[in-house]
């Protein structure tokens, strides 16, 4: 079974019905959703214009995703990337990092259009 994680702006392009999306993720039976992703998309619903439907939407979206949490290997894998990514001089957002420990410790690739992922090693990507 062919099993991917979704970054934010992925799960965003996805909502928005991006056309170019979709059809790179065709091949792909399961979608991941690390919960800082849920948080990220709920938050953008919540400060939105239209915070009732865009709720309702993420909602019904993240229902057909399976939700990856965090947990101490997680917490683990975090320290490691954050410790690296300082090391080389290459910080990246807080909750990427947590997006890329989640994908590492689940052994999952994560689909991206965020160059930055590049910086962390040995993570599995699909960049769109």
């Amino acid at each position: 079974m062919k099993r991917i994680v979704l970054d934010t702006n992925i799960a965003i392009a996805l909502l928005n019905a991006d056309s170019d999306v979709p059809l790179n993720l065709e091949k792909y039976e399961v979608f991941y959703l690390p919960i800082i992703v849920c948080g990220e998309l709920l938050f953008g619903a919540s400060n939105s214009k239209k915070s009732k439907q865009n709720f309702k939407k993420i909602m019904r979206f993240i229902k057909t995703c399976k939700v990856l949490n965090s947990n101490l290997l997680v917490a683990e894998e975090y320290a490691s990337i954050r410790q690296q990514l300082k090391d080389n001089g290459t910080p990246i957002p807080e909750n990427d990092i947590w997006i890329a420990a989640i994908s590492k410790v689940n052994n999952f690739p994560l689909a991206t259009r965020d160059k930055h992922f590049e910086h962390i090693e040995n993570l599995k990507l699909l960049k769109l």
